[in-house]
């Protein structure tokens, strides 16, 4: 408001005549009522109205017509863009004059030293601030002036080929496919975009560059190729196209092809953002870490905090087994992204491998807290807690697990062995019980039960010693099968036509007897009175039980002697 103030004093003090200087002032007046907190878009309109009446240029055009567009006035939005496009441009009419005409060495001398004066470089930038003003604008009304955007690029595009800049109807008919693009209405987009493919040469090979990164989204790579090809034939020094190009090779596994173009596309445009980082991730699946490395971190000076990079970087030092520098990247890269959860664990498995567990579990339980449903950050903080010996803390995890992962038995095999390790036996048998009941064929459920059955001293036990009995049975006749197929499907592979059809005829009746063989002896077994050892041995899914510390009272009672078996030498015995 101070500074509203201040401008306004200065204004009534400027005479009408200065009138270069009152139009500066009221410029910065429109752009400080817009700067205000809340902006102040009416007040800012009356002053860029006066300008536009008094010295049309296209900032204040610009302005004007977003200030229309903060307040929602959807006429005036259009009347600003017709001013926008009517603003002319002072010094560019007459292009002709850079043109030689004759053979007079005198003008050619004139006409080569006015090429690239100064003069000509200002205007220059005067009409690429006019195409960016009339691009830039037609982009921000073009969603709000009709029904629908499609529509409002269309009235959009007419306005601009009416007026002296109808040059730029191409390059927002190219917008407007992107537009399309951003809405996933491929088909349309392409639709837009092969309307430019008999344009121009420049126009042309932005309509192939687009076309063929839209059929690269789809997975048609022969399309893909075939406009990145008609792109580069149209403009050899497009970058873009020599990328695209290169991305199609890399999806074919044609590394070496793919960064000749990425190199390329390099050599035309050195700071090409995208051809520097499929170059490092060519280098990168190549196995040539120290090119990647230099390629990301150069892309890093250009790009600086981008979490893609910086991810990179720290990725390539780790894959070196550069620990700490690995480790001072990722510290780099969680205060840009501190919530990503993929990175957090990833510090936590850098320390782990570098045996500092105190640190990586911190990590871990980080990444846990924003992903709580990542299995393997679940997995290793229950293995973190059952290493501690803290059953119930680990028993939390793995139950977690088993909500995510229902039909996985070694998770609720974890839990009922964290029951059974912190000594409650009764839920790890109700826990086994449960498992049994989801999954009756699991042999090391059953093995559990008959060890806990044992060691509780319950009745149950022999009910499942015959389950564990018929389990292993079955489970051995499935492997036996599928031994059988497996050399059944060898024979047939190995032998000849002929041979094939006589032992087609005469192997079913075989096999069928061998089968019948198989299931009588297991019935007999089950059937017959012969005891049958059960093997109950099993393997704890968290590990053995760490070794309970000796105590004095239990100590066994040495023997001093420990020459008692040593037979003595002739040289020992007394002469």
């Amino acid at each position: 408001i101070e500074a509203i103030r201040m401008y306004r004093r200065a204004l009534d003090q400027i005479p009408e005549t200065h009138s270069h200087m009152r139009i500066k002032i009221l410029k910065n007046i429109g752009i400080t009522f817009i700067k205000m907190s809340p902006p102040q878009y009416t007040d800012a309109i009356v002053s860029f109205e006066h300008i536009m009446k008094t010295k049309p240029d296209f900032r204040t055009a610009f302005n004007l017509t977003l200030s229309y567009y903060a307040i929602g006035d959807q006429e005036k939005m259009k009347k600003a863009f017709h001013r926008l496009l009517t603003v002319p441009i002072e010094g560019v009419e007459d292009e002709d004059r850079y043109l030689q005409y004759g053979d007079d060495p005198h003008s050619s001398l004139v006409l080569e030293a006015i090429k690239d004066d100064e003069l000509r470089k200002i205007e220059r930038n005067k009409k690429r601030l006019a195409e960016k003003s009339i691009v830039q604008a037609a982009k921000l009304i073009a969603p709000v002036v009709e029904s629908t955007e499609a529509l409002g690029f269309d009235w959009c595009v007419d306005c601009v080929r009416e007026s002296q800049h109808n040059e730029l109807a191409s390059e927002l008919e190219i917008n407007k496919a992107i537009m399309f693009l951003k809405q996933k209405d491929f088909q349309r987009a392409v639709e837009a975009l092969k309307v430019f493919e008999k344009k121009d040469s420049k126009i042309a090979s932005t309509a192939a560059t687009n076309l063929s990164f839209l059929y690269f989204l789809k997975g048609e790579s022969g399309e893909a190729e075939k406009y990145a090809d008609q792109a580069i034939e149209s403009d050899r020094y497009n970058q873009c196209a020599l990328v695209n190009r290169g991305n199609i090779h890399f999806k074919a596994g044609e590394l070496e092809k793919a960064r000749d173009y990425y190199q390329e596309a390099l050599a035309i445009e050195s700071g090409c953002a995208e051809a520097l980082y499929n170059l490092g991730l060519t280098f990168k699946t190549m196995g040539n870490l120290d090119n990647a490395l230099e390629c990301f971190e150069k892309l890093h000076t250009i790009l600086n905090n981008c979490p893609e990079v910086i991810y990179q970087i720290a990725a390539l030092y780790d894959m070196k087994q550069d620990i700490q520098q690995s480790v001072d990247w990722f510290m780099h890269l969680i205060t840009i992204v501190p919530t990503d959860p993929g990175i957090l664990s990833q510090i936590g498995a850098i320390y782990d491998q570098d045996n500092d567990r105190s640190q990586a579990f911190q990590y871990f339980l980080e990444s846990h807290k924003y992903f709580p449903s990542d299995i393997s950050t679940i997995s290793w903080l229950g293995a973190f807690y059952i290493d501690g010996q803290f059953h119930e803390k680990a028993i939390q995890y793995f139950e977690r697990a088993s909500l995510i992962e229902p039909q996985e038995v070694k998770w609720q095999l974890m839990i009922a062995s964290c029951y059974r390790r912190s000594g409650n036996y009764q839920q790890s048998l109700a826990t086994y019980k449960k498992i049994h009941m989801r999954f009756p064929e699991n042999v090391e459920c059953l093995k559990f039960l008959v060890r806990i059955c044992t060691d509780l001293g319950l009745k149950e036990l022999q009910e499942y010693a015959n389950k564990l009995k018929k389990a292993e049975k079955a489970k051995e006749l499935r492997e036996q099968r599928r031994e059988n197929s497996g050399r059944r499907s060898g024979r047939l592979r190995g032998s000849g036509g002929s041979e094939r059809s006589n032992s087609g005829q005469r192997a079913p009746s075989g096999r069928q007897t061998s089968g019948r063989r198989d299931q009588e002896v297991a019935l007999r077994d089950s059937h017959s009175g012969r005891k049958k050892p059960v093997d109950a041995t099993y393997s704890d899914p968290i590990g053995d039980l760490p070794p309970r510390p000796r105590t004095a009272a239990r100590s066994r009672v040495v023997d001093d002697d420990d020459f008692g078996d040593e037979e003595l030498g002739d040289d020992l015995l007394p002469e």
